[in-house]
């Protein structure tokens, strides 16, 4: 199933580093907002700390997702 995945971040956010390897190594696409750029976002998903991942565009978690939740999500 194609999920559409995006990752809430900033630009000194290393946890987002790991949830975009997570990604990758389920080879899973996925787009990177970077919500200084784009604050619109975060009206929309009103999130305290980043990373935020989007699945098909629900915010589903905060932070870093244990990997099995997120494989959970996305099957």
């Amino acid at each position: 199933m194609n999920h559409k995945i995006e990752i809430l971040t900033t630009p000194s956010c290393e946890n987002c580093k790991v949830v975009e390897k997570m990604l990758d190594e389920i080879n899973m696409p996925y787009d990177i907002i970077d919500v200084t750029e784009k604050p619109e976002y975060l009206e929309k998903y009103p999130i305290f700390t980043a990373p935020g991942v989007i699945i098909d565009d629900k915010l589903e978690f905060t932070g870093i997702p244990k990997k099995y939740e997120l494989l959970e999500k996305l099957s």
